[in-house]
């Protein structure tokens, strides 16, 4: 495996590190300033920088295989993802963030060429956002086929019916577009009996009940959301590829979001490094620099190992993405669900140890980062379903045997 950037890939990360050093950073206090003012309202120095990385053609980076986007393979998207996951808001700024990213692959693959006029041009345009409706309170989501919300035909309509939970995407007012999973046909064999349906943000009968904390973050104005769809009318040319076929689109569209969000991880994590590292060279203790301290010194280096290790193994999973497709690069998409996040948490955690208090304050991005990296072990499936399958996948090297 060959993973040397090619002269593309070199050439637009050069140019989005130069963007994120002279707009992105000295504007991530404002953002923070201006989200406070008005939670659920897009930040207008957000706006701003959008409209910059169009001029700067950095816009829509992560669509292979598409018209739509900058044409770009895994391989190379993945070190783009880790320049924007050092600061995290960022990836909003070149329309390449969760579930928006996700959802417009969705509809590329699998919607319809009315749908598509429908909703795309604004979504690839960053005009407007869009969520992703599936875990339930009532039911372990970790288990898809659980899901339980129904999606009911009624002449030219259908009828949605659900209470779900962790919507992230919502909160925000520029939200037009919701993809709802849910049960179409019962009695269908277990992974036959959900549908995935677009439904518009303001159709009746959509109500957001509360925005959900992430050890007391609410993540505005993006929002993780707790959500009732009380018999909520869409017309049946809403149906994505066809009734039955959820299961389908989900497997689909999960792979290369998780690519996304485990390389913003590496990106977030070599932050983290970097400020642990300027932190005890510049605090004594007991007489000496905290970095001069062996203990401080051995975090320091098992956090660069931890964080090369997970970046080569993303690396691989792009690349067997790119060379032979998700199916057959299942296992690794699955063992770097399970590694990045939790090598995240384990650096950002060190770097909090090594700023002391201070780095369990909101002085510092490290508690928001830490809170950030360990939801990610629950999205798009807990660390115990992939290791699962990691484990399933591994014995059944050994069956003929």
């Amino acid at each position: 495996m060959d993973f040397e950037y090619s002269a593309r890939t070199r050439a637009l990360r050069e140019r989005l590190d130069a963007f994120m050093a002279e707009h992105v950073y000295p504007a991530e206090r404002r953002y923070f300033e201006e989200v406070a003012a008005d939670r659920w309202g897009p930040p207008p120095i957000l706006e701003e920088l959008k409209q910059r990385a169009k001029a700067a053609q950095l816009w829509n980076l992560f669509l292979p295989d598409s018209d739509h986007g900058a044409g770009l393979t895994n391989v190379e998207y993945a070190p783009l993802c880790e320049v924007m996951g050092r600061v995290h808001f960022s990836s909003q700024i070149f329309n390449c963030s969760a579930p928006d990213t996700g959802n417009i692959e969705t509809l590329i693959r699998y919607g319809s060429k009315s749908q598509n006029a429908r909703w795309l041009p604004k979504l690839l345009d960053g005009e407007t956002r869009s969520a992703f409706a599936m875990t339930e309170p009532e039911v372990a989501s970790s288990d898809a086929t659980n899901i339980r919300s129904t999606i009911v035909r009624d002449g030219d309509d259908y009828v949605v019916n659900g209470h779900k939970w962790w919507i992230s995407g919502v909160g925000d007012r520029n939200c037009e577009l919701i993809i709802f999973l849910g049960v179409s046909n019962a009695e269908a064999p277990k992974h036959n009996r959900h549908s995935m349906i677009l439904i518009p943000r303001n159709a009746p009968g959509v109500e957001v009940i509360r925005p959900l904390t992430v050890f007391g973050y609410d993540d505005a104005p993006h929002g993780h959301m707790e959500m009732v769809f009380d018999n909520v009318r869409v017309p049946a040319e809403n149906m994505l590829l066809g009734e039955g076929r959820g299961f389908e689109i989900a497997q689909g569209r999960l792979g290369p979001g998780r690519i996304h969000h485990c390389m913003r991880l590496i990106g977030l994590a070599e932050r983290c490094l970097e400020l642990m590292c300027r932190r005890v060279k510049s605090r004594i203790a007991f007489g000496r620099p905290i970095g001069e301290q062996s203990v401080t010194l051995e975090r320091i280096a098992e956090a660069r190992i931890l964080i090369d290790q997970a970046r080569l193994l993303i690396m691989k999973a792009a690349w067997m993405m790119d060379t032979v497709g998700n199916k057959v690069a299942r296992t690794e998409i699955a063992m770097i669900k399970v590694a990045a996040p939790n090598m995240a948490c384990k650096v950002i955690d060190w770097a909090i140890q090594a700023h002391g208090a201070a780095g369990l304050s909101e002085d510092f991005i490290l508690a928001n980062y830490y809170a950030h990296a360990r939801k990610l072990r629950f999205a798009d499936g807990p660390d115990e379903v992939h290791r699962n399958q990691i484990g399933r996948l591994e014995l059944a090297k050994y069956e003929a045997a």
